[in-house]
């Protein structure tokens, strides 16, 4: 495995990533202090960030790349939890709450990805409340997303969670759109089998019954998304 490279400081306030993070409520005082106390570092792809059960020392932002957190189960199969895209920030619950990582991170291509450490991060935490109801915020969306997830995971067949799987990459994680309809997202297919909650096999048989059905077409590992509708309606969300 290639190691990481430090990479050319990125000023918090130009960067494009920041809008659509948790530092996006910072004034230009307190994103000159991030600044000045990050590091910015380039991963190359399959690298973890951090480990299960390990005490955090600061924060990662994502300003390049995707990024999966996931669990591991007692049979130390992975349960990805959700994939993290550009502006996303991890490792900041476990930091808060002065706990050891619950989940894991690895990045899923190659990222740039910035690091401030605990005390910076809590600085600018103890100086705005702004930044404060973002977390809260994120929190509760957070909270909002994994008891949906958990109630799909119970309820819903193999077949429907990976069609609101799909469906949910295109919307957040998808690549190269070519048309409202057509995205291309770049996973593994076993991450992607992790993320439904089934075996690879069970997997690959439901990709192949969509592309038969004309919902979907493959390339490699790039899976298209050509019948956002009828993806939607194998969901049973209409």
């Amino acid at each position: 495995m290639r190691s990481t490279k430090m990479h050319p400081q990125l000023s918090c306030e130009a960067c494009k990533s920041r809008e659509n993070s948790l530092f996006g409520v910072l004034c230009h005082a307190q994103l000159t202090d991030i600044s000045e106390n990050k590091s910015c570092t380039l991963y190359r792809k399959g690298q973890i960030l951090f480990h299960e059960g390990t005490r955090p020392l600061g924060v990662f932002c994502i300003n390049q790349g995707k990024v999966k957190v996931y669990k591991l189960g007692y049979d130390g199969k992975e349960q990805i939890v959700h994939v993290a895209g550009q502006g996303g920030i991890l490792g900041y619950k476990a930091l808060i709450a002065e706990e050891p990582y619950s989940v894991s991170a690895e990045t899923l291509d190659d990222c740039t990805i910035c690091f401030l450490p605990r005390q910076s991060f809590l600085e600018a935490v103890s100086k705005s409340p702004e930044l404060n109801q973002r977390i809260l915020k994120q929190v509760c969306h957070e909270l909002g997303v994994m008891n949906e997830n958990l109630t799909n995971q119970a309820q819903r067949t193999v077949r429907e969670r990976l069609a609101i799987t799909l469906l949910k990459l295109r919307d957040t994680y998808g690549m190269d759109y070519h048309d409202d309809s057509t995205i291309e997202i770049n996973l593994t297919r076993e991450d992607l089998a992790n993320m439904v909650g089934t075996a690879t096999e069970t997997l690959i048989r439901l990709l192949h019954e969509f592309k038969e059905d004309k919902l979907i077409s493959t390339q490699g590992r790039k899976i298209s998304i050509d019948d956002a509708k009828g993806l939607a309606k194998e969901a049973n969300l209409y």
